[in-house]
């Protein structure tokens, strides 16, 4: 039964879904209209609030940026990638191969959303040039699937920042002077439960949805082959100072001796720069030449493309909906018929509407934190719950959100209409596991 409802959203999908560049500006269009319908704000003032909007951006789209493009030269070091190679070796069918993706993208995704995407996308290629019989595009989608717990994992930003004294996303901090650990957000039963029944539930779906042998688009795998890096004969100055493995160990070793300092002084805390930091670190280390680290850096940096195209319009997107009320009134709009048993729940469903135009987690916590947190006092909610509702919206909606999967896309050569269709039963099966698990642990 689910097969042939897989395989009409996923005709919908390449008929209907353009390209995501255009999905942001019809999104733009879309939120001026409603800021001019439910809020008072003069057209003009909303025009303003699109263009700070675009230029507010840029240092978190920088950020991004770096996240992925450290993580995919990570991904692409000799050591790491022999690993993803030797897992990629693992399954001989369709059924396998799309197991195995979706549990290496899960766990990457858990450990760091950044190195989920790349996980994802390198172990389908992998699997594709080694597994023939197998649809591609559903490979991926199964990859993009895997991050469906990134939110719930240690690199969650609103978790992080509710964990983080001082910082500027702390809401909870700011509204109610209790700074929320990671024993109150990601290891609590209301979070770890849902989060096992994903890793259960969403592989019996795959299975039962993967495309028949007759339906199957496969891929060439010449085309999934790279290209032979070319080595220079090491016989110069220039050449042997690029290879040097020295250069690289004095400058990780700088990079320890500040992480050890960080730590024993203040305390070790993992926040967008800290991720990055480690990320560049790493990859250097493993890498272990200069040369071999700057050329796979600027092959990985491609993968970005389209995600400085789109920054801008979801900055202005983000502008229109804070500087407008447009997200309050949204959010005020569920806290409205809220109760002490659903608001966790009503967050939620929130959170899901709003990602469609805000796709940033912690820009999204800082249009919704501010409505969710007062009224989960006042209606004696543990705040850390309600949060935590917020960020499981937004890693369900993401799965319709195009954004987080162009590097996904990028690092694979497809397009979004490819993987949509699959997508689409992915977001429903995660509304109903994470939606009601916040209602049963109310």
């Amino acid at each position: 039964m689910l097969r042939p409802l897989t395989r009409a959203c996923v005709r919908y999908a390449e008929r209907y879904i353009p390209d995501p560049y255009l999905y942001a500006v019809t999104l733009t269009f879309i939120t001026a209209a409603a800021a001019c319908i439910w809020t008072p704000t003069p057209i003009f003032n909303i025009v303003d609030a699109w263009y700070n909007g675009i230029w507010d951006i840029l240092a978190f789209a920088l950020q991004m940026a770096l996240i992925l493009v450290t993580g995919v030269t990570l991904a692409d070091a000799p050591p790491i990638k022999r690993a993803l190679q030797k897992l990629a070796d693992i399954p001989s069918t369709q059924n396998g191969a799309v197991l195995v993706t979706f549990y290496a993208a899960a766990a990457a995704s858990w450990l760091n959303w950044g190195f989920g995407i790349v996980v994802g996308a390198i172990v389908a290629r992998e699997i594709a040039k080694r597994v023939r019989d197998v649809d591609f595009a559903f490979l991926v989608a199964a990859a993009y699937m895997g991050m469906m717990i990134w939110a719930s994992g240690l690199s969650s930003s609103i978790a992080l920042a509710s964990a983080t004294p001082g910082s500027a996303l702390n809401i909870i901090e700011k509204l109610t002077g209790h700074v929320t650990g990671y024993n109150e957000t990601i290891f609590t039963a209301y979070n770890l439960v849902p989060t096992l029944l994903i890793l259960i539930v969403m592989p019996l779906v795959l299975l039962a949805m993967a495309p028949v042998a007759a339906e199957r688009k496969r891929i060439d795998p010449l085309k999934l082959l790279e290209r032979a890096e070319l080595e220079l004969p090491a016989n110069t100055f220039a050449t042997r100072f690029e290879n040097a493995w020295i250069v690289t160990l004095l400058l990780v070793g700088m990079g320890a001796a500040y992480e050890y300092h960080l730590a024993t002084t203040k305390g070790f805390t993992l926040d967008i720069n800290g991720l990055i930091f480690i990320a560049l670190m790493l990859g250097l280390l493993f890498h272990w030449r200069p040369i071999r680290y700057v050329r796979s850096f600027n092959t990985s940096a491609r993968v970005v493309g389209p995600i400085l195209l789109q920054f801008p319009l979801y900055g202005g997107i983000m502008g229109m909906m804070t500087k407008t009320g447009l997200a309050g009134v949204i959010a005020e709009g569920f806290v409205a018929f809220s109760t002490h048993k659903t608001l966790p729940f009503w967050s939620f469903i929130s959170s899901n509407v709003i990602t469609l135009f805000v796709p940033s987690g912690g820009g999204h916590w800082a249009v919704q934190g501010p409505f969710m947190i007062p009224a989960a006092e006042n209606l004696h909610v543990d705040p850390a719950m309600t949060a935590m509702g917020t960020a499981m919206g937004e890693q369900t909606a993401n799965m319709v959100q195009p954004f987080w999967a162009l590097p996904l896309l990028a690092i694979a050569g497809l397009g979004i209409r490819d993987i949509m269709g699959y997508c689409v039963i992915a977001l429903v099966v995660g509304v109903a596991i994470y939606g009601g698990a916040l209602l049963v642990f109310a």
